[in-house]
């Protein structure tokens, strides 16, 4: 296996540069004229794989919505996974872990150790407990040629209250130490294994991602109000770094297969 970066280097070369959420809330299972049980939950999200899973780069399924639903919701979750590897797409589970010591250990061998029934391409990580306790993630991306996307400066407004804080052991914002520590891990592991969620949504980023040296997953485009036409004005120097992802307005086309291939090649469109 290759690593992270050259997956999706060449698989976003090849289909286009987008990753799609899989979000199946209740709102979007009666859209689809689902129940808001586990059959419609499994309806809901491998139809949608089922239906653009071979014109698509990269899947993010949000582990939550599957959790919600107990043992149940997890094994839907595992056969997605399935799904979308047998598309061949790759997966970022956005499960927004963090912790420290040996519970770290364990997040990380449930998402990126090989074997594990839950592990993806790439999973996404709060580095709220300190970028270094992220660490035994970091570790397994490395040794498993898997990815960790470390949430920098988020796409909802609330998160500027934190992300966008002064620090006071080091110049600029934690976001800002984030990216930067980011950028300095990618730099000595090379596999360019470490990535960074910043959102499409903001007029403004607020700190600066020209130097980083990895992917950069962008979500917040379409329904929250980002538009793919402002990225390169965004991000500078950094947009070929970027993955913009798109939600709601993705599985709001469903459950028509043809529907969610046209809304599908709509957003590809304006991603070139």
């Amino acid at each position: 296996m290759t690593t992270y970066w050259r997956r999706l280097k060449a698989i976003t070369a090849e289909r286009g540069n987008l990753c799609v959420g899989i979000d199946p809330h209740a709102a979007v299972l009666r859209a689809w004229g689902l129940g808001s049980d586990v059959g419609g939950l499994e309806a809901c999200a491998r139809g949608l794989v089922a239906a653009i899973g071979e014109r698509t780069a990269v899947f993010k399924p949000q582990a939550a919505f599957f959790e919600a639903y107990g043992s149940a919701g997890i094994a839907v979750l595992e056969r997605l996974l399935d799904d979308i590897r047998q598309a061949g797409a790759l997966c970022i589970l956005d499960a927004k872990r963090g912790d420290i010591g040996s519970t770290m250990e364990a997040y990380a061998d449930a998402y990126l150790r090989d074997g594990s029934p839950l592990a993806a391409d790439a999973v996404t990580v709060s580095p709220y407990l300190g970028f270094g306790s992220l660490m035994p993630a970091f570790e397994r991306a490395h040794a498993y040629e898997r990815g960790v996307y470390v949430l920098a400066r988020t796409s909802n407004p609330e998160g500027g209250q934190v992300q966008l804080a002064l620090c006071t052991d080091a110049e600029g914002s934690v976001a800002q130490e984030i990216i930067d520590a980011a950028t300095e891990l990618n730099h000595r592991g090379r596999q360019r294994a470490i990535g960074l969620v910043v959102g499409g949504t903001h007029a403004d980023l607020g700190c600066d991602v020209s130097d980083f040296n990895g992917s950069i997953l962008v979500p917040g485009i379409g329904a929250q109000g980002g538009r793919l036409a402002d990225l390169p004005e965004l991000f500078g120097d950094a947009v070929d770094s970027v993955l913009p992802m798109v939600g709601r307005g993705i599985i709001g086309a469903g459950p028509d297969p043809a529907a969610l291939v046209g809304k599908l090649e709509e957003f590809l469109t304006d991603a070139r």
